[in-house]
């Protein structure tokens, strides 16, 4: 009984460990991500800006062209 309980110990304390890991890494998963959201909407304006600069009106990615 003894040798159970020392498994079931054990096995919990495993499992505390791997959930720490699993939520460092979707921690780190969810600045990245606010990162490349950052950065992508930066890249956007700059497209649109370099758009808007060539005489070309922004086009949004549901439009469609006006030659269709």
């Amino acid at each position: 009984m003894e040798h159970r309980i020392l498994e079931l110990e054990q096995s919990a304390a495993h499992l505390a460990r791997v959930i720490e890991e699993l939520s460092d890494v979707v921690a780190r998963q969810e600045d990245e991500i606010t990162r490349l959201k950052r950065r992508q909407g930066m890249l956007m304006k700059r497209e649109a800006e370099r758009e808007a600069d060539q005489g070309g009106g922004v086009q949004l990615g549901d439009e469609r062209p006006p030659h269709w």
